[in-house]
């Protein structure tokens, strides 16, 4: 059976040369669409999409809450032995002040091996290789055991309700899947070395607390002990603070046991530590210091970002507020974390209130022990020769959606360099750039997984 699996697997080999060619045509395209959110306007983006996959033969369908904001979902049928598979590119971008730019964000210039653009590297990266799957795969008219379904979303980077949110509440029936492939994870290169791939497989939930202080309005000339101002200060320097309780989850656990394998001797001990009881608390203390994106992945964070208060020098206001943007884990009890935050605090001038924000679901992490993992694990050792971490994302995706309905998620992404975003060329960035080496060689990441996952055994 396997010796048949590999000879159809070898027969339906894709001519990467001419893949490569067609990948930069689409993506240059793609790139070169402006679907900024907000305001969105993604549909142009799903309308070039659906013409290149009605073009193969593959007829696709559009949903869309808002006619500029559609949402487009292709089917490649298999023979149901299995449950279906979901790979899920977003079209839109996050803004651009075009000042900032060397290369214009909507040229995708070629520049000495990089390609420059917004979205790049968030997310027309996954976006066409989404697209690439399912034209090679269509091409080729590879037996399949899973459906393959093609999401390209709306709304990710700001407005869920036209995105995944509006699939998911609406047309659940055209995106059910046992195991999605979405945006969230990496491969890492540091000092022109490929260190390791990272797969996103649980993320922290967006919440966020306000802090209302308040107290007697009065004149500048007469300084009040209950002056609102002073008495947020001091509730905003608690909370800094303060460090919520260490959690691991087999997520993070097994990312530091891993990463330990492949550190420098100092670094390992490190990673070690955070799992030893007697080391735990200086490895905490030292991410707080110099690894804050680590410290972050233990524990439920809180970053006082917004105060908003009086209006005159010379008077004291009655009101001022704070307002935290809070990253819980997973399974964290909000309800119970905000009654610990008012006691933290202990002051009965200042009001903890929950922030109302664009929620995720919570929903636990995804398996590391089934199909979905090992698989990727090992497409990243075939295409990248390098081992593979689970990672908690301190940010968050669209997948927390599909997570909450059971689906098992794993983030993927092109590869990186480290120095790209301290540099200013990272996601987000005024010079967000991806290497053209590492979105062909994703395209080949993708084909490889879909395949191995969906492909007829």
């Amino acid at each position: 059976m396997f010796v048949l699996t590999l000879g159809l697997l070898l027969a339906a080999a894709p001519d990467w040369k001419s893949v490569e060619a067609e990948t930069l045509r689409h993506f240059t395209a793609l790139v070169q669409l402006d679907t900024t959110n907000p305001p969105g306007n993604e549909t142009p983006a799903v309308e070039y999409v659906a013409k290149v996959l009605a073009a193969e033969g593959i007829q696709p369908s559009i949903f869309a809450l808002e006619k500029d904001r559609a949402n487009l979902v292709a089917r490649l049928k298999g023979n149901g032995s299995k449950r279906p598979l979901l790979i899920v590119g977003h079209t839109d971008t996050v803004r651009v002040d075009a000042k900032k730019w060397t290369h214009p964000p909507f040229s995708a210039d070629r520049d000495a091996g990089y390609i420059y653009g917004r979205g790049t590297i968030d997310d027309k990266d996954n976006l066409t290789a989404c697209l690439m799957t399912m034209l090679l795969l269509k091409r080729l008219n590879l037996p399949l055991d899973r459906d393959v379904i093609f999401l390209a979303e709306s709304g990710e980077e700001a407005t869920t309700k036209v995105g995944i949110e509006f699939m998911v509440d609406n047309h659940w029936n055209e995106i059910e899947a046992e195991i999605c492939l979405a945006e969230g994870g990496g491969v890492r290169r540091q000092n022109g070395q490929i260190r390791y791939a990272s797969v996103q497989t649980a993320e922290k939930i967006p919440n966020g607390i306000r802090l209302i202080a308040h107290g007697p309005a009065g004149h500048g000339s007469v300084p009040l002990q209950t002056n609102a101002v002073v008495h947020l200060s001091q509730a905003v320097a608690k909370i800094a603070a303060w460090q919520p309780p260490m959690r691991l989850n087999d997520t993070t656990r097994y990312y530091f046991e891993r990463l330990a394998t492949i550190s420098s001797p100092a670094d390992a001990e490190r990673y070690n530590g955070i799992l030893r009881p007697e080391k735990s608390a200086d490895v905490q203390k030292y991410f707080a210091e110099r690894e804050p994106g680590h410290n972050s992945m233990l524990r439920t964070s809180i970053s006082p970002n917004i105060i908003r208060g009086g209006y005159q020098i010379n008077v004291i206001p009655s009101e001022v507020e704070a307002v935290l943007d809070v990253r819980a884990l997973p399974d964290e009890d909000m309800t119970a974390f905000l009654e610990t935050v008012k006691n933290v605090i202990n002051d009965p001038q200042v009001e903890v209130v929950p922030e109302a924000r664009n929620k995720r679901p919570p929903a636990p992490p995804s398996r590391l022990d089934g199909e979905g993992f090992r698989v990727l694990e090992e497409s990243v050792r075939k295409v990248y020769g390098v081992p593979t971490l689970p990672t908690m994302s301190t940010g968050a995706t669209d997948m927390a959606f599909l997570r909450a309905k059971g689906v098992q998620c794993f983030g993927i992404g092109p590869m990186v360099d480290a120095e790209d975003g301290p540099k200013g060329f990272g996601a987000h960035s005024d010079q967000e750039r991806i290497l053209e080496e590492a979105l062909h060689r994703f395209i080949r990441f993708n084909w490889e997984a879909v395949t191995s996952l969906a492909a007829k055994k």
